[in-house]
């Protein structure tokens, strides 16, 4: 059984006001899924370089990562948020080695963090699963029976709050 891909974007990146811990939103084309993923202060620093179009005198993590694909003859296709179990988001890169003709595809495990930091260095799509979607804490502005709280704190936040992190 194969869940339907959502095409997803980066809404932002922001600090929980509550636990002070960095959160990666991604929203879906139509704005009616947004997915908020926590993570680490190092994969929130490489995301929010990223997004600024700050480069690094040398290369940090997913920059070395990048190039080592391009070397190899490779490219990342897509990343999937393909699973979520125990609060914990799982994805997958989607890798094609072998130069344009693409003779290999290669699914290799990630964090969502570092799949997510790698996608916006290689610009390639990101997706989340529709199952995953169904399972998260998704906040979807429409619905009724999301937690009041958390929609409430979402639809307040003000653009500056969404766009900027502060590393």
């Amino acid at each position: 059984m194969t869940s339907e891909l959502i095409a997803m974007s980066i809404k932002g990146l922001m600090l929980d006001p509550v636990s002070n811990s960095p959160i990666v939103v991604l929203k879906d084309d139509d704005e009616k899924f947004f997915l908020p993923i926590w993570v680490g202060i190092f994969e929130a620093n490489a995301i929010a370089l990223q997004l600024e179009n700050i480069t690094t005198p040398r290369p940090m993590t997913h920059d070395l990562l990048r190039n080592m694909i391009a070397e190899l003859d490779a490219r990342v296709i897509r990343i999937v948020i393909n699973d979520l179990k125990d609060s914990t988001f799982f994805a997958q890169i989607r890798v094609i080695v072998g130069g344009p003709a693409g003779n290999k595809t290669l699914e290799v495990d990630a964090r969502p963090s570092d799949a997510i930091a790698l996608a916006l260095r290689t610009e390639a799509p990101i997706f989340v699963a529709q199952s995953v979607l169904d399972q998260a804490q998704t906040i979807t502005p429409d619905s009724e029976d999301q937690d009041e709280k958390m929609r409430k704190w979402f639809d307040n936040l003000s653009p500056d709050e969404m766009g900027k992190y502060k590393m």
